[in-house]
């Protein structure tokens, strides 16, 4: 028979354990209030009631810790003030205890409380918990400092735990969905967000990416709701109408992802299944059937055994706020995505990719994003030129490298953000630190290494040599160029990291643009195409060039290509209104019926140029978006010049 926790005796003397192994600290975190610093998270316990109704989630949190020094006078964590926390207890952790169970409350009357934590029975000799003092304190406007008084005779390296009892509401990590807002508007859909530090408002942790532990929990929804979680087991306890999850391998707090509603699952591959609402789930698993095993095959042979077990997809209704989020074991996606195949090719791959870079070995600071969306960028591209060839890969990166010079041109070339080793000043969220120069500026330079090893597949050694180093584990920019300089001894002999106008430390510190950009020469055969038609269109006089412009048939392009071909036209905008009148009369109809990324780029030309004889379409693009996608896209880069915003 389990025993509640009562919260009343005070923890016991016992002696020290065995001290183990100094770890190293975590790397300071300033959009961290946690006093990680001083001590050893083991494990977290999360007992979780979904309560859509009142849009609320109700939480027990056991965190299972080690203080590094003795006598550590109280825990900090972060937390928000969209939790209410009920109360805080301390018990000493029993030797190789089992995780606790949770007992929920049954309906009544009046607001319920949350869970309650149900440990497995311990000899009499052993305390029971007792009551901590806490307050919560203001911190940032992303979040806020909880502070858990600790017992004064606790010892160094002695294990504990602190649970905490808590409601959240209007959380930014939680996205709450009436039905209506689903494609099935059958059940309520409820999601969370972690990326970069929202998880504080999902439960009371160390929201820092340099702190990884393994977790567990216990998940209660309504009936007929499908519960999924980042997690290597799930179970489904049918007679007591609970979920039960399993992560084995140490994640940051980040990573930590839930994701509840009308879902059903497909096989996909031997260890792939995609989650969809019942009326997206035909059209999900025929874009991916077979191929995330491809992928994942690849990323194998080029950096070594995948090892999260399975790779699930979950699709999310449009009110996801971002395109895809590498969640591991489970890739969250934007519904969306699916009306363009090779947009979902390539962000499927790249978050497949993050699987070794960014969730295995993870940037221990915000201010070091690129470590992980750098890596995955260029591991994606390796993946892609296995699977698809050179040259769509080329295609692809010159789409992504047109896009960060725009960004370039609109933030200025000293543009602080421009940094691969951005400074995260006090009360800055690291949100706004995500930028193309993450993802592309961190690429070229990753580039730029295995081009000094001089032999891609040497490369492709020396990563999965660093990620066997550094899995589950969060590491900083010193660590990965100091391996690359070990596993390279004849380029540190040459003393490459301090190459005129190419060192390594002017890379991460400079302003601007990429100190040097791949050679995409071998995908000239589908960008030189694009580069023709766009001279052609903006060519003296117009009538000739219209009219060589319009025996080029793009419907058989490339998504990118296209997608590049209207880019460039966007750069050159405003332009001359008879340009824009043929160039409707050329491809309006065309571009009406392509996916969303391509309407969006027409559109945004329409309204760049002020040309409101189509201005009846973006009225009807935007009226046909029930999400943020986008609508939000489009308005974004609309603003950014200060264009038309009233649509007739």
């Amino acid at each position: 028979m389990a025993a509640q926790c009562c919260c009343r005796k005070g923890p016991g003397a016992e002696a020290a354990p065995a001290r183990p192994p100094p770890e190293p600290p975590p790397a300071l975190d300033v959009a961290s209030a946690s006093s990680a610093q001083l001590f050893r998270l083991r494990h977290l316990q999360l007992g979780l009631e979904l309560r859509p109704e009142a849009r609320e989630l109700a939480g027990c949190l056991v965190l299972e810790l080690c203080a590094l020094q003795p006598a550590p006078r109280a825990l900090v964590l972060d937390a928000h003030p969209a939790l209410r926390l009920h109360s805080a207890a301390f018990r000493r952790a029993p030797a190789a205890e089992t995780p606790c169970a949770f007992a929920f409350p049954a309906p009544g009357s009046g607001p319920p409380p949350p869970p309650l934590p149900a440990f497995a029975e311990t000899p009499a000799s052993e305390p029971a918990c007792c009551p901590l003092a806490f307050r919560l304190d203001p911190f940032t406007d992303y979040g806020s400092s909880l502070t858990v008084t600790l017992p004064p005779e606790l010892q160094a390296h002695q294990p504990f735990q602190v649970i905490l009892r808590y409601t959240s509401t209007d959380a930014p990590a939680i996205w709450w969905l009436d039905p209506e807002l689903t494609y099935g508007n059958a059940k309520p859909f409820v999601f969370t967000q972690g990326h970069s530090v929202c998880n504080r408002s999902f439960f009371p942790c160390f929201d820092t990416p340099a702190v990884k532990c393994t977790y567990s929990a216990v998940v209660k929804a309504p009936s007929g709701v499908q519960v999924l979680m980042s997690a290597t087991q799930s179970t489904y306890a049918e007679e007591e109408g609970v979920y039960h999850f399993h992560m084995e391998h140490p994640v940051p707090a980040y990573l930590v992802a839930l994701v509840a509603g009308d879902l059903k699952p497909a096989d996909i591959g031997p260890r792939s299944r995609v989650w969809a609402e019942p009326c997206l789930l035909p059209m999900a698993t025929s874009k991916l059937s077979g191929a995330v095993e491809q992928w994942l095959s690849a990323a194998e042979r080029l950096y070594g055994p995948y090892m999260w077990g399975r790779y699930d997809i979950v699709f999310l209704p449009p009110s996801f706020p971002i395109v895809a989020m590498e969640n591991p074991c489970l890739t969250f996606i934007i519904s969306s995505i699916l009306e363009s195949d090779e947009f979902l090719v390539i962000d499927v791959i790249h978050e497949v990719a993050h699987s070794w870079f960014g969730n295995a070995v993870t940037n221990a600071t915000w201010e070091e994003m690129w470590l992980s969306e750098g890596l995955a960028t260029y591991a994606q591209r390796r993946i892609t030129t296995e699977t698809y060839g050179a040259a769509f890969t080329c295609l692809e990166t010159a789409f992504r490298l047109d896009a960060l010079h725009r960004q370039m041109r609109l933030l200025g070339e000293d543009s602080p953000v421009s940094k691969l080793q951005v400074k995260l000043e006090p009360g800055v969220n690291p949100s706004h630190l995500m930028n193309l120069f993450t993802y592309e500026k961190g690429y070229c330079f990753v580039y730029y290494l295995s081009q000094l090893c001089g032999d891609p597949q040497r490369f492709d050694d020396f990563l999965r040599a660093y990620v066997e180093k550094y899995k589950f584990t969060s590491v900083v920019a010193q660590d990965l160029l100091d391996s690359f300089l070990s596993f390279f001894p004849e380029l540190k002999e040459q003393s490459v990291d301090c190459r005129a106008g190419l060192e390594f430390e002017r890379w991460l510190n400079a302003t601007g643009p990429p100190l040097a950009e791949p050679d995409l020469s071998q995908g000239s055969s589908l960008t030189r195409p694009v580069e023709a038609l766009f001279q052609l269109w903006t060519a003296e006089p117009l009538d000739q060039a219209a009219a060589s412009a319009s025996a080029v048939d793009i419907s058989k392009w490339r998504t990118f290509q296209t997608a590049l071909f209207l880019d460039r036209l966007l750069d050159g905008s405003p332009l001359p209104q008879e340009v824009v009148m043929s160039l409707s009369k050329c491809y309006s109809s065309l571009l009406d019926s392509m996916n969303a990324e391509i309407r969006i780029r027409w559109l945004q030309i329409v309204v760049r140029n002020d040309y409101y004889p189509d201005l009846h379409r973006v009225r009807r693009f935007l009226e046909s978006q029930d999400g943020k996608d986008g609508v939000s896209f489009f308005m974004a880069t609309c603003a950014e010049e200060g264009d038309i915003l009233s649509v007739p």
